[in-house]
């Protein structure tokens, strides 16, 4: 009997009827059904408002990147339950690896970019705060905080665990709960890697729901403090755009879509060089990898037309040896499409391309599928077209065989390949192969206003290099115009897509006290012991110390130079330096530094474990022979990572704001200093 896979809704599993039968790519026989139940969004919305946000709430950045770790942990501890089922979905061991432990390293991503970039608390300060007076009393500021609202995400068929997660990793973190909505004809591999996140018991209740099936009224239950994201073709995110009740509450929307990416060898690289190879690798591991069924994938190829012929021949060779079948057997590289209707659409578009193109390779130049019982298979092979004037054709630069198919295209000049790479009108990302760096200066700028991500490739990079079709945690995943016009990823960038960002002004007193933050020019507080002298419990957001003076000689001008072997004009030529700005020479900036540390530092063991850092560091005004200086220390923030050290104490970041003063109350030197602090325990 058919399993019917369900949906994951207010704390339980709807679903035991069946409806819509999902088969295998493989052989086309039935893997699973979808529930014939229907899902009460009214429900899921308010189990998110009023289970979910709360218990995301009560914990902060930290605590949830917490739970992001484990998570990824407890999913690469059991992903060997998930590649039988996603070898369904046509996808090789390779293939499955993108989405399962791609999947499960966004997440270690986002618990590091949560545990290295985020505060303690709920809110974000971007700082710094701006005197908005000439006394100093009033300042402004940026905050960002959790919008109380609830993440909508709908995904694509060809990646059913990764498109979850990578949505799913950044809106967590930024405390809003989620549904997840995945495309139908794989969420059985959707709904068997939410059955994991569900066992393993991290997440919190109701931050994080699963919609199997139709989306039904559930956007017309949403509100201004919510947000919707969607992955999947252009003329889909085009109609959810304009959906009536996002429009009518300004919901935010970010689409990610599917577009007609490029890749671009450049005229300076011949036949002969190891960069000829290397775009030919790319192109073909674009086609075939996944079978083609990424976003990301190479659907025009745009080459010097002198080399059209040498391509074709090269990419021939190494297509012939895809091998197709059950990615279940040895040796097999490339398995069928997702289903049988990706088939159908496929070879739709692919005739629709045949009309201003012609065939170089397709179905006869490949070796016989292997495997038994595949004759039912949703198996495309791969199919290489050229386009020998593509100036001509419009259907090369709008049409989207979303499968393994590359156009190749040639051009005669620079400029005309910059102009066909933007007939795509926007991708997510173009590659240009080159050898020469200037070549690579001309094209990246003016590649960059129509494609969301940019890849270089040469013999250098391509040691490491991931690939052309490849986002990664830490790069903007996105582009304009036909892409979408939105953005995934890229770091802490996708953290503050899900968070509402407010100006606040007001006395830097009240400014520290919203942002959690020590703000210049609020009160501190001067405490009668060493602030390096209290553990990370004690310490108080502006504990302060003011320290006693120093003045500065010559010999200390001269002691500097010779144990840094610094000796600039400014710190020792008298002549020179009274004409220069300064009109007398100056002590050096990092004997500045130097010197605040030793008025500052308390020397003798105690809480205060190490410093790994200084933040926004300036030299505002030169300290010459005879200036006396003298610093201020307060506690600025504070970073409880939950982290213990080999000996089992405990520790938090310390961020110290520290002002470096001359005699007239000048600043003459201002940064931050990062420690780490031990706790009492």
């Amino acid at each position: 009997m058919t399993k019917t896979i369900q949906s994951y809704i207010a704390g339980r599993w709807i679903g035991q009827q069946g409806a819509q039968t999902l088969r295998s790519a493989i052989n086309g026989r039935p893997v699973a059904q979808t529930h014939a139940e229907v899902i009460d969004f009214g429900e899921a919305v308010q189990h998110a408002r009023r289970v979910g946000l709360p218990a995301l709430l009560a914990l902060d950045f930290q605590q949830r990147a917490e739970r992001l770790k484990a998570l990824a942990k407890y999913l690469m501890e059991h992903k060997e339950l998930l590649y039988p089922v996603s070898a369904h979905t046509g996808a090789t061991r390779a293939d499955s690896w993108i989405d399962i432990e791609g999947g499960a390293g966004t997440l270690f991503a986002f618990a590091s970019i949560g545990s290295n970039e985020l505060p303690s608390g709920n809110i974000v300060h971007e700082g710094p705060a701006i005197p908005l007076g000439k006394k100093g009393v009033f300042s402004g500021t940026h905050i960002l905080v959790p919008r109380g609202g609830v993440a909508v995400h709908i995904n694509a068929f060809n990646f059913p665990v990764w498109g979850l997660l990578e949505k799913f990793a950044p809106s967590f973190l930024a405390g809003m709960p989620c549904i997840g909505k995945p495309a139908t004809s794989t969420s059985y591999l959707t709904e068997a890697a939410m059955r994991l996140i569900v066992q393993s018991g991290i997440l919190p209740e109701g931050s994080l729901q699963l919609v199997v099936g139709g989306v039904g009224d559930l956007l017309d239950r949403l509100d201004g403090a919510d947000v919707v994201t969607f992955t999947g073709s252009a003329d889909t995110a085009a109609k959810l755009r304009v959906h009536p009740n996002l429009v009518r509450h300004s919901i935010p929307f970010n689409a990610e879509a599917d577009s007609l990416n490029c890749a671009i060898l450049a005229p300076d690289v011949t036949p002969d060089d190891e960069e000829f190879d290397l775009f030919v690798k790319e192109v073909a591991r674009e086609m075939t990898t996944k079978a083609g069924q990424k976003c990301t994938a190479i659907r025009r190829a745009i080459v010097p037309r002198h080399h059209l012929d040498a391509v074709v021949e090269r990419l021939r060779t190494r297509l012939a040896k895809t091998v197709m079948g059950d990615p279940g057997v040895d040796g097999v590289r490339m398995g069928p499409l997702a289903s049988h209707a990706q088939q159908a659409d496929v070879a739709d578009r692919v005739a629709t391309l045949l009309q201003s193109t012609e065939l170089v390779f397709g179905e006869s130049d490949c070796p016989a599928l292997k495997g038994e019982d595949v004759s039912d298979g949703a198996f495309f092979a791969p199919t290489l077209l050229v386009c020998q004037r593509p100036f001509e054709s419009q259907a090369v630069h709008d049409v989207e065989a979303f499968g393994p198919v590359c156009t190749l295209m040639p051009y005669d000049g620079l400029d005309d390949a910059l102009a066909l790479a933007s007939r795509g009108k926007g991708s997510l990302v173009a590659t240009l192969v080159t050898r020469d760096p200037q070549v690579a200066a001309k094209v990246i700028p003016a590649a960059a206003a129509w494609h969301g991500r940019l890849h270089i490739l040469d013999r250098e990079a391509a040691v490491e290099s991931t690939g052309h079709g490849s986002p990664l945690p830490l790069l903007k995943h996105g582009g304009p115009g036909r892409a979408g016009g939105g953005e995934e990823l890229g770091g802490i960038r996708a953290v503050k897509h899900y968070l509402q960002r407010a100006a606040v002004q007001g006395s830097p007193t009240m400014l520290a006290a919203v942002t959690g933050e020590h703000v210049r020019g609020a009160k501190v507080n001067d405490t009668p012991i060493h602030p390096f002298r209290s553990y990370f419990e004690d310490l108080k957001i502006g504990d302060s110390l003011l320290t006693h003076r120093r003045t500065v000689g010559e010999a200390d001008i001269v002691a500097f130079g010779g144990i840094s072997g610094d000796y600039f004009y400014m710190h020792f030529d008298e002549i020179a330096a009274k004409d220069s700005q300064f009109g007398k020479r100056i002590a050096h900036g990092y004997f500045v530094l130097s010197a605040a540390a030793g008025l500052f530092v308390s020397p003798a063991p105690g809480p205060v474990l190490a410093n790994y850092g200084l933040d926004a560091l300036r030299f505002i005004k030169p300290v010459g022979i005879g200036d006396t200086i003298r610093a201020r220390l307060t506690a600025k923030r504070k970073t409880d990572r939950n982290k213990k050290d080999d000996k089992g104490v405990g520790q938090g970041v310390v961020a110290w704001d520290v002002e470096v003063m001359n005699q007239h109350d000048e600043i003459v030197a201002s940064y931050d200093i990062l420690t780490l602090v031990a706790k009492r325990g």
